[in-house]
């Protein structure tokens, strides 16, 4: 090897090293209960406190809190859990119920939950976060917001392979919660575009909505009835001591529903910040 030929090479050398992404940072897990991941660059963001309602004030979900409790504080004890896919009408309180049960077995135990969320658009960098979360040891909640694949969209290869049908699989010290509005995560015209394109439309079709098959509990969330629309909003009422007589209540949450179009523990709590900013009230 000649010497320009070295020389060049130790160039081309230099040059890639500049390019390559920077190590990661060694994240301290212990600092915070949560934390938010991060790609390009990669990295932990802690979240010194998270933004929950209290779970005695998720109305109308009894069941849903039950079984997520229950598959959770397994989790925490070492036990056999199941990924967790919360679906259903918005503002039902999926999210809420994640970080409310995240809260509530922390309460009850010694050795704490981490919490960490995950944005949609990262999931293709999944792989690196599990690998740091494998090698910290930590018992730790993944939690995905909103999850659902449009169009051409891949990303949904990367999380099968992940959840339980790569190699390594899912760390047994993790476990995966997604909220999302749709049942199989795919949106219908994605799903009927694989039937009119593919070869196979059949084989195409199960192997996209396979996805959700990797979530051993699915817990189901539907729009509330009035009194359970009533019942949120007479919870929050009495929390944050609202000065406020019940007749008027109902009839001013009620005029709110009609105007939002629904009723849902979202708009409820939408209602209950309107009402206490006119009362002159902070809420916390």
């Amino acid at each position: 090897m000649t010497p320009d030929t070295l020389d060049l090479l130790n160039r081309i050398a230099n040059a890639l090293e500049r390019l390559a992404p920077p190590p990661l940072s060694k994240v301290d897990l212990l600092a915070a209960d949560a934390f938010i991941w991060h790609a390009n660059p990669d990295g932990l963001e802690p979240v010194p406190q998270v933004n929950r309602v209290e779970l005695q004030l998720l109305k109308g979900i009894e069941r849903q809190i039950e079984q997520l409790l229950n598959n959770t504080r397994r989790f925490a004890q070492g036990l056999p859990a199941n990924n967790a896919l919360l679906w259903g009408a918005r503002g039902t309180g999926k999210s809420s119920l994640v970080k409310a049960a995240h809260a509530t077995i922390n309460e009850e135990g010694a050795d704490k939950l981490l919490l960490v969320e995950i944005h949609r658009e990262d999931i293709p960098s999944l792989p690196r976060l599990l690998r740091i979360l494998r090698a910290d040891g930590r018992r730790t909640i993944l939690f995905c917001d909103d999850l659902s694949f449009e169009g051409q969209d891949e990303a949904y290869k990367s999380l099968k392979a992940v959840l339980d049908g790569g190699i390594e699989g899912r760390p047994a010290n993790v476990i995966f919660y997604a909220t999302s509005n749709r049942r199989h995560l795919l949106s219908r015209d994605m799903i009927e575009n694989e039937r009119s394109t593919a070869i196979n439309p059949g084989e195409a079709v199960e192997e996209k909505v396979s996805l959700s098959d990797r979530f051993g509990l699915w817990l189901g969330f539907h729009h509330v009835g009035q009194d359970t629309y009533f019942d949120i909003i007479q919870g929050y009422a009495d929390r944050y001591g609202l000065p406020i007589d019940g007749e008027s209540l109902r009839r001013e949450a009620n005029e709110w529903a009609v105007t939002r179009g629904s009723r849902s523990g979202r708009v409820a709590w939408q209602f209950i910040q309107d009402l206490a900013g006119r009362l002159g009230k902070p809420i916390a």
